[in-house]
């Protein structure tokens, strides 16, 4: 009774401390700073840390749909896609408020990530880190996900038309004995729960393509609104102002389209995946080289190539012992 008035009276830090731990504590704080990076400007050093922390997330998600045997493992990605999509923007936001306010004093005006970003792409030709970001736009939003969202929308469609049968197939084999009513659940929640994930990665492949066209904005609204700033408002000159301004604007797209580029090749895998028990390595690998004949054939075409006039011998050379050892154990292990 006695430790009742000094723990009512005083704050209970420990309890504080155990709430705060929770993952749906930390959840919402999470989203919330999302919000607030979108209307309040975020200094340089707090923006190179969430950069940071994009990258490391957007890797961190394509690792895990690397190493998950089944896509039912990674059920949480639709809603994970969209935070990430949703951290690239205001990190986007954020990034543009600072060129457009700060841009005139300097290429570390956006932090640290951005001007290295810039710098080490343009090679002090702001084309080159043009052109480079075009291409990494057209492979994310026309390749990649273009691919991904249409494998997710014909497995979305194909599993649902096949529910009824499968359904059937599972109350038929319960009737006959030939399994328990627990794993007539089981399997009746696999079925259900690989609708939804199909018919979620079809909705969510929707983010990653409009992250990529608000991409293509932003980058133009940063380099326009800029150049007009720095020369009309600062009076910088014309030579001035664009390569600071492109190497500003190059930098922070190549921040988020990087991420959003491999976060967007983890969806593709994932999707991908849907017919394909084990780890994506043993998976691929294991397929590829089931065959010895088709290595052979491998080892046999690059030799040729190789010895082309012109061609360089070395590599297709390397390639080629590869090849044929890779033929050689795989046929012990046929046998």
């Amino acid at each position: 009774m006695a430790d009742a008035p000094a723990s009512s009276a005083g704050f209970n830090w420990a309890a504080f401390g155990r709430r705060l731990a929770r993952g749906d504590i930390i959840m919402a704080v999470g989203v919330l700073s999302l919000l607030v990076m979108l209307l309040l400007p975020m200094p340089r050093v707090l923006l190179d840390v969430a950069l940071a922390v994009s990258i490391c997330f957007s890797v961190l998600i394509l690792m895990t749909a690397l190493f998950i045997r089944t896509p039912l493992e990674f059920t949480a990605f639709p809603a994970i896609l969209l935070i990430a999509t949703m951290l690239r923007l205001a990190l986007n936001i954020a990034s543009t408020r600072l060129i457009l306010s700060e841009g005139h004093t300097g290429t570390a005006a956006a932090g640290e990530i951005i001007q290295a970003f810039g710098s080490f792409v343009m090679q002090g030709n702001f084309v080159i880190g043009i052109i480079v970001f075009i291409i990494l736009v057209i492979v994310n939003f026309v390749v990649i996900t273009k691919g991904s969202g249409r494998i997710a929308e014909v497995a979305a469609r194909f599993t649902l038309d096949a529910m009824p049968g499968k359904q059937m197939a599972i109350d038929a084999d319960l009737s006959a004995g030939l399994i328990t009513e627990q794993e007539a659940k089981d399997r009746r929640k696999e079925l259900e729960d690989k609708s939804n994930f199909f018919g979620a990665m079809d909705g969510a492949s929707k983010f990653v393509r409009g992250d990529a066209v608000a991409g293509i904005l932003i980058t133009s609204i940063n380099l326009i609104g800029g150049m007009v700033i720095g020369v009309a408002q600062s009076g910088m000159p014309f030579g001035d102002a664009a390569n600071t301004y492109s190497t500003l604007t190059i930098g922070d797209g190549l921040v988020s389209q990087i991420p959003a580029l491999i976060v967007s090749l983890a969806a593709g895998l994932l999707v991908s995946k849907a017919g394909v028990d084990g780890e994506a390595d043993k998976a691929v690998f294991g397929q590829l080289s089931a065959n010895p004949a088709s290595l052979g054939m491998v080892a046999g075409s690059a030799l040729a190539i190789g010895l082309l006039p012109g061609m360089p011998l070395i590599p297709f050379a390397i390639l080629a012992a590869a090849s044929g050892a890779g033929a050689v154990m795989s046929g012990r292990r046929r046998a």
